[in-house]
């Protein structure tokens, strides 16, 4: 098992991995849309859903990965109505075949955020 940890990426905000490395697997925590320059949330749910996704992006080229390579996904966002403009920004980001995918609803997030992703990878 193989800790990642990447600079481009929001640091971790309490006592765990941005990833750990198992095998070919990358295993990312999740990110929120916070921006690593300023420690802030992103406006709306398209730029925190944009910025998430960034940051996850970093972590897996950090472990050696990427985005493209991601095999599962799971989504916590505090209002399902929002998963329609999550759609449009995950279908400018990830390409078919998609990533095996999770949506839940939860009732808050950290830091006040709208949405909330952690994935998978192949290495």
């Amino acid at each position: 098992m193989e800790q990642v940890s990447a600079s481009g990426a929001p640091g971790p905000v309490g006592p765990y991995s941005q990833a750990l490395i198992v095998g070919d697997l990358v295993y990312c925590s999740g990110q929120i849309g916070l921006d690593p320059a300023t420690g802030q949330l992103s406006g709306d749910i398209l730029q925190q859903t944009h910025q998430a996704l960034t940051n996850l992006g970093k972590v897996l080229e950090a472990a050696g990965s990427s985005l493209d390579k991601a095999v599962k996904v799971t989504i916590f966002l505090t209002d399902m109505s929002s998963m329609i403009e999550i759609n449009r920004i995950y279908a400018e980001i990830f390409a078919t075949p998609y990533p095996a995918r999770t949506a839940v609803q939860v009732s808050s997030l950290p830091k006040g955020a709208l949405v909330e992703i952690d994935l998978i990878a192949i290495r």
